[in-house]
């Protein structure tokens, strides 16, 4: 199927097949929700979006591999030395880095902006350093960098119909991210970090400490309820965006916000209790949405 998809892009220099192979292993592999949408999208698109969660993944295992016997400084050095030798590359125009190559093809392809990387990598960095943040402002700027630029670097290759495609793309980034951080609060809590703003957890009467007892009371469904309540306005806010993409890209997105921002709802069903249960979108569910998704789909391929 890979072959058909660089076949269909365009890709035929074996070199950079062979990265673009690469970074759709790492997609399908690390992203398997992200992945199945993928596969709404033409054949020609599908490699160049396996390029950008290649480079997405490949950072994040710099920073998040909990079997890595690196410490936090020499994980800055390495994170640092690769983040900077990928915006080199990006200079030249041309990389022989095995994720790299793909990567740097599709931006010169897609002719989307540099700082979108730089911005993602310094997010990737604070994950290093920064263990908390004090307030939504502050998580913010944390996640423009993880989440937001991710959707306008998606932007261009989905081909937008009009500018606020951006601004859309961006929220919905954002809503993906933060219903992650609902999901994974113990996860989160191993790595030795919150995402959650403090100054949430004090409005209902909490603070680190409480989270780390991995205990949930009725002060911890509320602070979820509240995270969970801010996703949806995002998704709300976001959704239009959909239209103002083209028409071949929409199935693609839309099944991933149905997917993604699911989670949320699965926190519910199980009460919360997100310190020792994985709220996961069950397989049936991923399945009719993935099967009425891939029929708008072909009709939307066939008037292209």
């Amino acid at each position: 199927m890979s072959r058909r998809e660089l076949d269909a892009a365009g890709i035929h220099d074996p070199a950079l097949r062979r990265s673009y192979e690469t970074c759709r292993r790492l997609h399908a592999g690390h992203g398997k929700t992200y992945y199945l949408a993928t596969k709404l999208l033409p054949p020609e698109k599908r490699p160049y979006v396996n390029a950008l969660y290649g480079f997405a993944r490949y950072a994040d295992e710099i920073v998040d591999d909990l079997s890595s016997t690196l410490t936090p400084e020499e994980k800055a050095v390495a994170l640092q030395s690769w983040g900077q030798r990928f915006l080199d590359d990006l200079g030249r125009g041309s990389s022989d880095d095995a994720v790299g190559r793909a990567v740097v093809d599709t931006v010169r392809r897609w002719e989307i902006p540099t700082e979108h990387f730089e911005a993602f990598l310094r997010s990737m960095a604070m994950d290093l350093t920064v263990t908390e943040y004090a307030t939504y402002d502050d998580l913010y700027a944390y996640v423009y960098g993880s989440a937001a630029v991710i959707g306008l670097q998606m932007v261009p290759i989905l081909e937008p119909l009009a500018e606020d495609a951006y601004q859309r793309a961006m929220e919905l980034g954002v809503a993906f991210q933060l219903a992650n951080f609902v999901r994974d609060v113990g996860e989160d809590l191993d790595r030795g970090r919150v995402y959650l703003p403090l100054e949430d957890l004090a409005r209902f009467g909490l603070n680190r400490a409480d989270l780390e007892r991995r205990v949930v009371d009725d002060r911890v469904r509320e602070l979820l309820a509240f995270q969970i309540a801010r996703v949806r306005r995002l998704e709300v806010a976001a959704r239009p965006g959909i239209e103002l993409l083209a028409p071949t890209s929409r199935p693609c997105i839309a099944a991933a916000d149905t997917l993604y921002c699911g989670i949320v709802d699965e926190v519910e069903k199980i009460d919360y209790q997100v310190f020792d249960t994985r709220a996961t979108v069950p397989l049936s569910r991923r399945l009719v949405v993935a099967g009425a998704a891939w029929r708008r789909a072909v009709i939307a391929r066939g008037r292209a």
